[in-house]
């Protein structure tokens, strides 16, 4: 379907538009803010194009898959802008329909519904939406991320093949454009994180731009020359929010005439001092403490390590945990120009692929092959919401041995000491930007067969059987 009708059909189903409050995406998913949240979910569901619907806080997230998500919420939005679109209500549903009875919906295949529903509501505590503002301002930076990521990644194979290409002028471009979006991570972490706080965006990039300034090596404090970028992403992020507070409060105080002039310079001002004598020490030492903590704990545990991390993360998933990683991941790579957690992590997908492959071949249900082949291809290239809520987390124990394929996996990076220099992408696509190529695809092999096999012994209630 073209992405245009796509928006289209959505917008009947949650519509008019004026129930539509915000339609943003991320790299997968349309996220809509509705002004009543009580939709036809199955209706959605059904529209060709959409892998699943799922609920997270006040967001309704329909899953589309990379690229096709930022296609169809342009889309959607160009339907809201038009007026005449805006108003179109949704269709009413007739006496006969029947929403939920699919032969393959989430709510008849073990308890996966049930489940994900209970769990996207637990995860609607203040501690957990905090999380998930701070991913908020990583996720407009995943684009950047990928592309320099791969880019270098790319440049070093060629480099290790050839190393006399490093000279070349169109290779030492290449290697700087690959470079850019981690130059500048601070400030458009501060850009992006005071306008999730509600201030000015540009005078959070402004204080991401003084933690990284290279004047500051010019300055003393307390007997020490200051260090540019002491602190990474973790002083920007506690400068932006602390800022955006100022900001607000002087907003409420300052006299209007004067609120254009007085509250930008006395935010910077201000903001100048306390970056420098308190906080971005106090970065410098959360962030110094999460680089050693992580290195460390991959050194020293090794596989068993990469085994605890890679089985864990589904259920981190789940519980939505691992929304506070993506800061973590981003000053890794900051602090020794790669993470080495994400591969680790990655292998959950690998996981999930195997069991899904298991679940294909032992299956006699033709929806769930249908499901299931429709899903494999987007969770190789590492995107794993298809799987997880349309294969393995409904049939249940499938779950269970995507998680012992991603240990295993798990404990082969974690062995290896395997990095990447990249964000946002796991499977296949994440290998070009990893540290060790081979090492990593033996482990996301290792990952295929361990779910596989382990899926394939601990078997599954089969949804045919129900039919029978």
């Amino acid at each position: 379907m073209e992405n245009k009708e796509l928006a289209r059909q959505i917008l009947q189903v949650v519509g008019p538009g004026t129930n539509v409050r915000q339609a943003t995406h991320c790299m997968t998913r349309l996220r809509l803010v509705l002004e009543h949240q009580d939709v036809d979910r199955e209706s959605l569901k059904k529209l060709p194009g959409v892998m699943g619907v799922n609920q997270s806080g006040p967001e309704l997230q329909i899953i589309l898959g990379p690229g096709k998500a930022a296609q169809v919420t342009d889309a959607f939005n160009a339907l809201l802008a038009a007026p005449e679109e805006a108003m179109t209500p949704a269709p009413e549903k007739k006496a006969t329909e029947q929403p939920g009875k699919s032969s393959f919906p989430q709510g008849e295949v073990g308890d996966g519904k049930a489940l994900h529903e209970a769990i996207r509501a637990k995860n609607a505590t203040p501690a957990k939406l905090f999380l998930k503002r701070i991913s908020s301002i990583f996720v407009p930076l995943i684009p950047g991320f990928i592309g320099c990521g791969l880019l270098t990644g790319i440049l070093n194979i060629v480099r290790r093949l050839d190393p006399a290409l490093a000279q070349n002028v169109a290779f030492q471009i290449l290697g700087l454009a690959g470079n850019t979006v981690f130059w500048g991570m601070d400030l458009f972490v501060g850009w992006n994180a005071a306008r999730e706080f509600g201030g000015s965006p540009v005078l959070g990039g402004a204080l991401g731009a003084l933690i990284s300034h290279p004047g500051l090596s010019g300055i003393v404090l307390n007997g020490q020359a200051l260090t540019p970028g002491r602190g990474g992403v973790v002083a920007v992020l506690i400068v932006a929010a602390l800022g955006a507070q100022l900001e607000k409060k002087l907003h409420q105080r300052v006299p209007e005439a004067l609120d254009l002039f007085l509250t930008p310079f006395l935010v910077l001002g201000i903001m100048a001092f306390a970056t420098l004598y308190v906080f971005q020490p106090l970065g410098g030492f959360i962030a110094e403490g999460i680089g050693f903590a992580a290195t460390e704990a991959v050194a020293r545990g090794g596989a068993l390590t990469g085994f605890l991390l890679g089985g864990t993360f589904l259920p981190l998933v789940m519980l939505g945990v691992h929304q506070g990683l993506t800061p973590i991941h981003a000053q890794l790579i900051a602090q020794y120009g790669y993470t080495i957690l994400l591969p680790i992590l990655a292998m959950a997908g690998g996981g999930q692929v195997g069991a899904a492959a298991a679940v294909y071949l032992k299956t006699k249900d033709p929806d769930v092959k249908r499901v299931v082949a429709s899903a494999l291809p987007v969770g190789l290239m590492g995107v794993g919401e298809p799987l997880i809520y349309g294969v393995t987390l409904p049939l249940g124990r499938p779950f269970i041995g995507a998680c012992i394929g991603g240990a295993l996996g798990g404990a082969v990076q974690a062995a290896c000491q395997v990095g990447a220099g990249a964000l946002g992408i796991s499977g296949l696509p994440l290998a070009p930007s990893t540290t060790q190529v081979t090492a990593y695809l033996a482990g996301l092999a290792i990952s295929y067969a361990g779910g596989f096999v382990a899926t394939w012994v601990l078997g599954f209630t089969d949804p045919v059987q129900s039919k029978e």
